[in-house]
């Protein structure tokens, strides 16, 4: 509320400032000193005033964006009509009344020797003051220029108006499906990840303490670090370490199964779990019905740029029609979402090996969805 009522008051102080500059160097131009100025001046700017806003508030959004043109030009039209009647029928003979009145003032059979104030002393040899040719022109001109400027300034402002609202709208939408595919990501693990455990304590596996422990190390950093916009890209790779570990645990042989990290992390962020579901399938479709796998995953960092890089033997490759390729859409949907025209995903797959390569702008990542 306080926002909008700050908005509001800028509105006003700049409409208010914009008026004073140009009713000043109208002033200026046309007449001079302020003891010169008329009435019908001052009708000009209060008239127009009016017109503009009745215009901007009323006329704009009421016909012209509503399309109803032919309303929008008859009450445009009128309004000119009654303020220009009003000033040739009050205004303008007053102006003419103070002009006969500013030459029999000066006139040396009056008073030849009492000059007002501020007045310079008359030249009587000139033609007597005349009316400004600017008011003998341009009342219909200013006020169509008023209408003009009026309509272009308030289509303008709704056409601004509405884009935001457009972005503000697509914002919303794409953090809502952001948070629903964050909260596949979440129960996915942990399916996986129960399995895990559960196929220790089936074989009745002194690993399944550690095996515990591990998996709330990994449910701390979901439940405390991802609910943020990015996480350190550290603290990222250590939860892929610690799933690595825990999956190691309930194999048979693990020689193959390796992770190599490069380049400097620190100081680098990226979306939470992302990575972590081509971890997943890698261990469920790379493992032997003997509890050997072969996962081969490189982590590369160079400047702004993350490189990806996993391979797994295809072992298992029995499709779920239900589940099957859940965390892939996932991790696909979200590079969209997130590092749209900063990602590079390549996925290859033959008899015996999936490979998948992706590359990360990470410094292109669009934290504002959230």
């Amino acid at each position: 509320m306080e926002a909008f009522k700050n908005k509001n008051r800028q509105k006003i102080i700049i409409h208010t400032t914009i008026w004073i500059f140009f009713i000043f160097s109208s002033w200026v131009q046309f007449f001079g000193t302020i003891f010169s100025v008329n009435t019908d001046f001052y009708v000009q700017w209060a008239t127009g005033i009016v017109l503009f806003y009745l215009n901007y508030f009323y006329l704009v959004p009421r016909f012209l964006l509503q399309k109803k043109y032919g309303w929008y030009l008859g009450w445009t039209i009128g309004l000119i009509v009654v303020f220009m009647s009003f000033r040739i029928a009050y205004t303008k003979p007053k102006f003419q009344h103070e002009n006969r009145m500013a030459i029999e003032k000066f006139d040396p059979k009056n008073k030849p020797n009492e000059i007002p104030k501020g007045f310079p002393p008359p030249d009587f040899n000139k033609e007597p003051h005349k009316e400004p040719f600017f008011f003998k022109i341009a009342p219909s001109i200013y006020y169509i220029l008023i209408i003009a400027i009026s309509s272009v300034i308030k289509i303008l402002a709704e056409y601004y108006d509405n884009e935001q609202k457009k972005l503000i709208a697509e914002s919303h939408r794409t953090t809502t499906e952001l948070n629903f595919l964050r909260q596949q990501t979440n129960p996915h693990f942990l399916f996986n990840s129960l399995n895990s455990i559960y196929s220790l304590a089936f074989k009745k596996s002194d690993l399944v303490p550690n095996a515990i422990v591990t998996l709330s190390e990994l449910l701390r950093y979901m439940l405390y670090e991802t609910d943020n916009k990015t996480v350190a890209l550290e603290k990222e790779i250590n939860y892929i370490q610690n799933y690595i570990e825990l999956q190691k645990l309930r194999l048979n042989n693990i020689e193959n199964i390796n992770i190599n990290v490069h380049g400097d992390a620190k100081n680098k962020f990226i979306e939470p779990l992302l990575l972590i579901s081509f971890v997943e399938n890698a261990f469920k479709y790379g493992t032997d019905y003997k509890g050997a796998a072969y996962i081969k995953i490189k982590i590369t960092i160079e400047g702004n740029n993350l490189v990806f890089k996993i391979e797994n033997k295809i072992e298992d490759y029995t499709t779920d029609p239900e589940n099957s390729g859940i965390g892939l859409n996932n991790i696909k949907n979200r590079l969209d979402l997130i590092y749209p025209n900063a990602h590079d995903l390549k996925i290859q797959q033959d008899n015996q090996f999936y490979k998948v390569y992706l590359l990360l702008q990470l410094d292109k990542i669009k934290t504002h969805l959230n």
